[in-house]
């Protein structure tokens, strides 16, 4: 590590003002303090000193994303081994299956197999996003003089975890570019985006490019390409294998549909398709422990996201419907299904989109509960929500948190007039 500070102190004159690479000092400092901390620190009275700065605390979310990764990649090669097994199927003749080929086979049982089964379709995923956004990064940071924000970190591997193993990677990059681009920097950068920009990034794809980002065939690694993506497959193929994800199997069926094909242990220890980071929430709620003992996620945002949830459950249980199957759909299956637990996690505790205020927080989680309940339940044709309400409740964060400070100003002076 001694000779890669040397390393960066003799180059770093060539990166500051006058040298020959001044334009690129935001790519020189972003790899500096990634690896040491920042030379600059504040000095003055007023300020408030602290061992962590925004750096470390991206990176930290980024670790409580890793758990929810790599299970991910597994589970997701799990079911594309089974399925290809289930039908005959002996190989992948895409490029996928040639990455496959390079280190591993096709054998359900062998952890190894499916894990790098799995990486091959997210890696690819994640290094268009990587590469994409942090160009873009570098290049706003350029043109206005400033360091790279480090807020991209978290924002491309949440980005990543949220698509499909089957999209297309220049939709990854178009992606991650309109929310980085749209969702951020248009704004200013990181801390003056009012709107999670992987979020903004996944709902341009979702209304964008609905078939790819949505619908069952897209949520495992096999059942997109029957004919021209294998080889070896028996008459049977594998376009009888059902890819369809718990949420769909509710919209249609309802909670016999989902049971009929998954328990509600396998939905949450992550053995069912879906996108690559959301499946398991027992990986997500390892993240969450660590995001809330380090004290950087919020747990009056993911309190009030549970008491919308659990509230707006009980109710449509209550009211019933004999045409909507998910009226009946107990509350405590919501928080296995689909994104609920990712977005609560990782995107509703976003502390730039969120609320700031104590009582805001709550208000904040609740209003997310509420509207992915109402989403879900009520408008069948989109049975998941969560992306949609954390997007709806960070249009209204600002507003709640006005609406919290004038109440605790008006408490104030009613009580200094009556003291």
């Amino acid at each position: 590590m001694k000779a890669l500070r040397r390393m960066l102190d003799r180059v770093e004159p060539h990166f500051e003002k006058g040298g020959r690479f001044h334009s690129l000092y935001p790519l020189y400092e972003a790899l500096d303090t990634f690896f040491y901390a920042p030379a600059s620190v504040t000095r003055a009275n007023a300020h408030v000193r602290d061992g962590i700065d925004l750096k470390r605390v991206m990176i930290t979310v980024w670790l409580a994303a890793l758990p929810a990764m790599f299970w991910g990649m597994y589970n997701l090669g799990f079911q594309a081994n089974s399925a290809m097994q289930e039908g005959g199927v002996l190989v992948k003749t895409d490029w996928h299956g040639w990455l496959i080929g390079l280190a591993a086979g096709y054998d359900p049982n062998s952890i190894w197999d499916c894990f790098w089964h799995g990486a091959c379709y997210f890696l690819p995923i994640y290094i268009v996003t990587f590469a994409v956004g942090i160009a873009w990064e570098i290049l706003f940071a350029a043109v206005r003089g400033h360091e790279v924000n480090e807020g991209f970190f978290v924002t491309s591997i949440l980005f990543a975890l949220t698509l499909p193993p089957d999209i297309p990677l220049w939709q990854v990059a178009l992606g991650i570019s309109f929310g980085v681009v749209v969702g951020k920097e248009v704004f200013g950068g990181t801390g003056k985006n009012f709107l999670n920009p992987a979020l903004v990034g996944r709902a341009f794809l979702f209304f964008a490019y609905p078939a790819e980002i949505s619908g069952d065939s897209v949520w495992t690694a096999f059942d997109w390409a029957v004919v021209d993506g294998y080889s070896g497959a028996s008459s049977m193929g594998v376009d009888g294998m059902s890819g369809a994800t718990a949420l769909s199997l509710g919209a249609n069926g309802g909670l016999e549909a989902i049971t009929a094909q998954f328990s509600w242990m396998q939905a949450f220890l992550g053995q069912i398709p879906g996108s690559i980071g959301e499946v398991s929430k027992l990986a997500i709620l390892l993240g969450a422990v660590l995001l809330l003992w380090t004290g950087i996620a919020s747990w009056r945002i993911m309190l009030g996201v549970v008491i919308g949830t659990v509230a707006m459950g009980l109710l449509f249980n209550a009211v019933g419907s004999d045409t909507n199957p998910m009226f009946a759909l107990p509350f405590y299956w919501h928080f296995v299904i689909g994104g609920w637990a990712f977005g609560t996690v990782f995107m509703a505790t976003d502390p730039v989109s969120a609320a700031m205020t104590d009582t805001g927080k709550l208000a904040f989680g609740i209003l997310i509960g509420v509207m992915v309940m109402l989403i879900r339940v009520v408008n069948p044709a989109y049975p998941e929500g969560m992306m949609l309400a954390i997007l709806f409740a960070n249009i209204f964060a600002p507003l709640i948190d006005n609406f919290v400070m004038r109440a605790n100003i008006n408490r104030r002076l009613a009580r200094h007039v009556n003291g």
